[in-house]
Parts: C-alpha cells; structure tokens; sequence
C-alpha cells in the first residue's frame, strides 16, 4: 500500500487526507493501522463528492494551514469508466465488468425463463461505451449492445425494435445491454448540469423499457421486459485481484514521482507499461470506444446485432 511505503521506506512522519468537500481543515490522518485492510471494501474510506471546491477556497484554505512549501501535483486517476485518455485502464474497470456481468445473467435467467422474455440491463458510462461493450463481450450473453459512440435508431425498418421482433420470433427470447450515454439523441435534451459541470443526461434505461413495451403492445404481441439497473452495486462492490494489484502498483509509482521532484503528472498503464503522464494532456478529451477498433467488431460478432440505420 502507498501509506505503508510513505511510513516505512520513506519514512515520512505523517500522511494526511481529505475528500475536497471537507477542505483542508479535516484532513483524516492515514496511519499504517488507520488504513489496514481498506483494500478489502468496496467504495471509498474517504468519502465520496460531486463536484470540487472553488480554486480560491482551495487556496485559501492553503495559505489558512500557512503551506507556503512547494506542493508536487501527483494523480492517479479513478475512474470505472475508463475514459482516461492515453491511459490502457484505470483501476476499478475490471472489476466493474466483473460485476456488470452478474446483472447480465440475471437478465438472462429472467428473459430466459418467460414467454417473450426482454432482459434489459442499463450499465454505466455516460460518454464511453466501455463496460458495456466488455461486459457484453465477456458474458456471451448479450443479444444487443447500445453504446454512446456509436449512432442507431429505434424504429424503421432497420431500428432495434424491429430486430427484437426477430429475436422473439426467433429465439423466444433476448438480452439488452444499454450504457447510460446511448442515445442521447433520441430523448429530450437538458441544459441542467451536475455539481461537477457535466449535463445531467436523460434516462435512456427508462426510455428504452417503455419504449420496448409500447412497441410490443401497439404490434399486438406479448413482451415481458425485465430491467435491470445495477448502478449501485457494480460501485459499491469489492475490488479484484486485478484492480487490488493495480491500484496499489500505480499508488506506490504516484509516491515515487513525487519523491523524485515531479509535478503535474498523473500515474498510469500506456501501451502496456506504468508511466507517467501529463495531466494537461489527459484531461483535454474523454477516451471512447473507437466504432472501428477490433474490440467493438469482435462485440457485435457475439451479439449479432446489425447496422441500426
């Protein structure tokens, strides 16, 4: 752990913490035993925010506790989205996926088990299609895959409804994962923005429920849609072997390059190896799925799913 090597290799006095929202006033110290065993639970031992204090508060509250010293910027980004640019992952992907593809089956189950059973499953990524594409990718059991990247209409001749009518037709049955960000487009835009600045995005995951209903009841045939949204838990949930190694390997880099006299820098995995980055150029842009890479073809190979247009 970072706080274990700040004590005990380079035997720093005290290591000191905060969630923004709390400021610098209430900084929880991080001791050896303070911090045992936090890897074990899922979300966050500092707490969680929306959004961050004003750059001014932050600097008063800096210059209130007199840190005149000269302060190393060291990031290791979170992010379950993995929408870091540059970066191969962040901690807390896999084992979102992991997690994702538990509700996945579940959707499964309960398609499976009904007469026109319609699984539908709504996963995270407001601007990125990753876990969704993962995690139907993985699971096998994915019938459609909707994506923020990539464009596609509901109804016509080539919409997704029509292709559901074909699934039922066909297998009695079918699953749809949807990533929070997809078809933004086709709902009633908001200007309304969270605390951290990002448009609060309509409810595709609802939308598409009823919209599956409707569609079924006007055409005539039975459908029994069973939703699944398991925001909460794919959060909340431990993390595994995968991100527990990797989140301790980038912590420990992230303490070694502030030891070595850098600043403005976030620790990361690029084209396979830990690096830094600069955060300047991390932050200009979300990383998205690219519609053309190998990965989101090999996803629509295993769902079958065509061109929705």
């Amino acid at each position: 752990m970072p706080v274990s090597m700040l004590f005990h290799i380079l035997r720093c006095s005290r290591v000191l913490d905060s969630i923004v929202e709390l400021q610098f006033d209430d900084n929880l110290q991080l001791s050896r035993k303070v911090v045992e065993n936090i890897n074990l639970s899922g979300g966050s031992f500092l707490g969680v925010s929306r959004g961050g204090a004003k750059t001014s508060e932050i600097v008063d509250s800096i210059q209130c506790r007199k840190r005149k010293l000269k302060v190393s910027v060291v990031a290791v980004p979170k992010t379950i989205d993995n929408d870091i640019l540059f970066m191969d992952k962040t901690f807390g992907f896999d084992t979102a996926v992991e997690e994702a593809q538990r509700a996945i089956n579940s959707a499964y189950i309960e398609a499976r088990s009904a007469y026109h059973g319609i699984g539908l499953v709504k996963l995270m990524g407001r601007s990125s299609g990753f876990i969704a594409m993962q995690a139907s990718l993985s699971s096998g059991q994915i019938d459609v895959c909707l994506i923020p990247e990539v464009s596609f209409t509901l109804d016509g001749e080539h919409g997704v409804m029509r292709h559901l009518e074909h699934l039922l037709e066909k297998k009695g049955f079918c699953v749809v994962c949807v990533a929070e960000g997809a078809g933004q487009d086709l709902l009633q835009k908001s200007n309304a923005t969270d605390a951290s600045g990002n448009v609060i995005l309509s409810d595709f995951g609802v939308h598409m429920q009823q919209k599956i209903k409707s569609h079924f009841k006007d055409i005539g045939v039975p459908a029994d849609v069973k939703y699944i949204d398991p925001t909460y838990m794919v959060r909340a949930c431990r993390a595994n072997a995968s991100d527990a190694i990797l989140c301790t390997v980038l912590g420990q880099n992230a303490v070694h390059g502030a030891f070595a006299g850098f600043s403005g820098i976030t620790s990361g995995i690029c084209n396979t190896h830990y690096a830094f980055l600069p955060i300047t150029e991390v932050i200009t842009k979300p990383k998205r799925v690219n519609p053309n890479s190998r990965m989101w073809h090999r996803c629509l190979t295993s769902t079958g799913q065509p061109d929705f247009h």
